[in-house]
This record gives C-alpha cells, sequence and structure tokens, in this order.
C-alpha cells in the first residue's frame, strides 16, 4: 500500500480500540495522521507512542468532542495548518451508554438517547461538514457504524437507531462528493476486543456474543483496521457508498 505514503488521515476514536489499531497501521505505511479523541489522557499516550517510532512529523493530535462543532472543525484546521493536506478521513469515535442492551423502547430516557445520537451521528455529520470542504479531490472518508447498523438488538434502540443512521449519512455523502473523486463508505464490525465490548461484558470472546459469531471469537481490532486501510488507499477507487460488515459470520 505505497499509495499512502506522505497522505494525511485524521481519524477519531484515536485513544484506543480501533481508532488506535488504525493510527498505528496508517502510519505505519507511510500516512502521516492526525489522532482525535476526547479522552485526553488516553490520547496522549497514544501520540507519543507514535511519536516515539515515526517522528512529530508524522503525527498530530488534539482532544476532540466530536459533539461540537466548533471542536471538530478546529481540529481539522488544526491538522491542515501542521500538514498542508488533507487527503483521508477515519470517523471512528463511538459510544454506548449506560441503558444499552438493558432498557427497552419504553424504558429510554431523552439523556441517554441524546448522549448516543450526539456521539454516534451528530459526531459523524460534525466531522463530515469539517472534512469535506477541506478533503482533497480523490480523498476517502471511512464511518464507523456496526453490526447494529444490519439488524435489530432487543433494549438497544438508541444504539441500533444511531448506528442505521450513520449508513443513511455515509451514502448521502458518498452520492454528494462522487463527482470530485472522494469515496465515502462505512464498516460495520461485530465482536471487537475493545474498551467499548469491555463497557458491555467483561467475557470478551464468549457469553454475550461469540456463540452467534461462525468464527467463534471477538475480532482484534487490528483486523478492523486493516479494513479501514484498504478504503482508505488507492486501491479501492470504485468503491463508495458501500457498507462493510466484518463480523466473522454473525449476520450471514
Amino acid at each position: 500500500m505505497a499509495n499512502l505514503a506522505s497522505k494525511v488521515i485524521t481519524i477519531t476514536g484515536a485513544a484506543s480500540g480501533i481508532g488506535l489499531a488504525t493510527a498505528k497501521r496508517l502510519v505505519s505505511l507511510g500516512a502521516r495522521v492526525s489522532l482525535a479523541d476526547i479522552d485526553g489522557k488516553n490520547l496522549a499516550l497514544a501520540a507519543k507512542d507514535l511519536i516515539d517510532i515515526h517522528g512529530s512529523d508524522n503525527v498530530h493530535s488534539k482532544v476532540v468532542d466530536v459533539r461540537d462543532r466548533s471542536s471538530v472543525q478546529s481540529w481539522i484546521t488544526e491538522a491542515i495548518s501542521k500538514f498542508g493536506q488533507f487527503n483521508g478521513a477515519a470517523n471512528l469515535a463511538g459510544v454506548n451508554s449506560k441503558q444499552t442492551y438493558k432498557s427497552p423502547i419504553t424504558e429510554i430516557d431523552d439523556e441517554d438517547w441524546d448522549f448516543v445520537m450526539n456521539v454516534n451521528l451528530k459526531g459523524v455529520l460534525n466531522c463530515l461538514r469539517a472534512q469535506i470542504p477541506a478533503m482533497e479531490d480523490g480523498g476517502a472518508v471511512v464511518n464507523a457504524a456496526s453490526i447494529a447498523s444490519l439488524m435489530g438488538f432487543a433494549n438497544a434502540a438508541a444504539y441500533v437507531s444511531s448506528k442505521h443512521a450513520v449508513i443513511g449519512l455515509t451514502r448521502t455523502a458518498a452520492k454528494e462528493v462522487g463527482h470530485r473523486g472522494i469515496c465515502v463508505n462505512a464498516i460495520c464490525p461485530g465482536t471487537i476486543n475493545t474498551p467499548l465490548l469491555h463497557a458491555i461484558t467483561d467475557n470478551v470472546g464468549a457469553g454475550f456474543e461469540a456463540p452467534r459469531v461462525a468464527l467463534g471469537r471477538a475480532a482484534e481490532p487490528a483486523e478492523i483496521a486493516a479494513l479501514v486501510t484498504f478504503l482508505l488507499n488507492d486501491e479501492s477507487r470504485y468503491i463508495t457508498g458501500s457498507c462493510y460488515g466484518i463480523v466473522g459470520g454473525w449476520a450471514c
């Protein structure tokens, strides 16, 4: 994937999980990366680790709240100021909530609903609104959807609704920017060994979802990062508006 050399890619959710794995993979392939996360402590640790290996010329980081449009815009502006160009984005920040997989629709409170929607959906919208005008023609965007974009789950209405909506937003963006050669796609991960999964269950890879997965295990973040990287490089130039399930045979 030599065509990633010197490209500038922004990544949300970069302090841990899929976002961090994606950042590591991209910079190892020659890309320059700008990392964003609301978790300032772990973001600083992630950035330091990458800078120690790849140098400060190739890594930028900023604490960002994707719910805040101005926070996202400031980050994109700062990244472009540092690197001088902008070629791609991996919008991977996402949350569950205290009610996810616990409360039916009739018991969802407004605070819980708004929290999930504002991060998972509005956060992607805010990223796209900042990224699309600034991105070089021929760029690429990857948004984080979920297996919950492909099917329903009881007692998870806010999360499922937000992730279904990310698919609609992704497809709309693909239609709007295709004339510029910008490709916009979504990934739909299933059970991934990340802090987000740990927040739901301490029994990763068993008991919660793994029995439904044909491969019988949770994926590692690096396995998802490989798909994100493919969708950001020039080998996927005719793929746009697509949603890739990466679920180990759960939804087949």
